[in-house]
């Protein structure tokens, strides 16, 4: 399948339709990975970040995350280096390790994008977080045993949960 060619059919400012073959897919522009952060503070409380997401039109309950490579200037940036960033820049916590945990696809049948899994250890709150400034960010810490219950709550109030926070909480307790 991937020596088939691929053509554009839109492009837009930060994605592109695309084909190959007779399948139709979206594939990011300017970005050189995609990165996750499982977090959790020394004293057991998972990090969440909250923001209201167009495609759905609700809230969304979420790892901190981001994209790697996508700063001008900066296209070349590592997945860890984009974890740090993005963990900080989202939720104002810096963290002493970054160890890689799992990488996998986000939506096969839509999108090329692959996830990296980080886990941020040694947290230390160095600011006040809330986004890159385009983005209205709410910080969540929970406790890490209360996270299921609280995310059952979330979506009692209609909010939604992006599957990766439960592939988050495994890793959070193993």
């Amino acid at each position: 399948m991937n020596d088939e060619r691929v053509e554009t059919i839109v492009d837009g400012k930060h994605v592109r339709l695309v084909r190959r073959g007779k399948w139709e897919y979206v594939t990011r522009k300017n970005t050189t990975g995609i990165v996750g952060i499982v977090a959790v503070t020394d004293d057991g409380k998972m990090i969440l970040v909250e923001q209201a997401r167009a495609p759905v039109g609700r809230n969304v309950i979420e790892l901190p995350a981001g994209l790697a490579g996508d700063v001008a200037g900066h296209e070349t940036e590592e997945l860890a280096t984009a974890a740090r960033r993005e963990l900080l820049e989202e939720t104002g916590y810096d963290a002493a390790t970054f160890e890689f945990l799992a990488d996998g696809t986000a939506s096969a049948g839509i999108t090329d994008e692959v996830i990296c899994l980080f886990r941020a250890s040694g947290l230390k709150k160095v600011g006040a977080g809330e986004g890159d400034g385009s983005e209205q960010i709410t910080l969540h810490e929970v406790p890490v045993d209360r996270v299921r219950t609280w995310l059952d709550e979330r979506r009692a109030e209609g909010k939604l949960v992006d599957l990766k926070v439960y592939a988050g909480l495994y890793f959070a307790t193993t």
